[in-house]
């Protein structure tokens, strides 16, 4: 199965450091960069007010629990935003492609 990871972070520039470990380790194959939104939530009995970024990765269940928990060491956040969500029909070539991506030999660890 096939899932997109939906991730906040604090700005478009740690949304790219995550995203480029995650595509360059083999974990997603692709990420996309949304440079800002505007979130409303409560922290720690305040509520807040931030301009974020969201990171969308694209990648296999199989790998989600790896991509949580690399996030997790890269993310400045204690209690980062980070949602796996099951991609239920898409273009048959585009998921191949994600597939193959995902499982190919990462070159970094020869």
């Amino acid at each position: 199965m096939f899932v997109l990871i939906y991730i906040t972070t604090s700005s478009e520039e740690e949304s790219s450091i995550i995203g480029n470990k995650l595509v360059e380790e083999r974990l997603a194959a692709c990420a996309n960069i949304i440079h800002e939104i505007k979130s409303v939530y409560w922290w720690q009995g305040n509520l807040e007010k931030d301009l974020e970024s969201v990171l969308i990765v694209k990648s296999l269940e199989s790998k989600a629990d790896n991509i949580i928990k690399r996030v997790k060491e890269l993310h400045s956040y204690e209690n980062p935003c980070i949602v796996a969500l099951p991609i239920i029909k898409g273009s048959e070539e585009y998921l191949n492609w994600v597939k193959k991506e995902v499982e190919a030999e990462n070159e970094n660890n020869l």
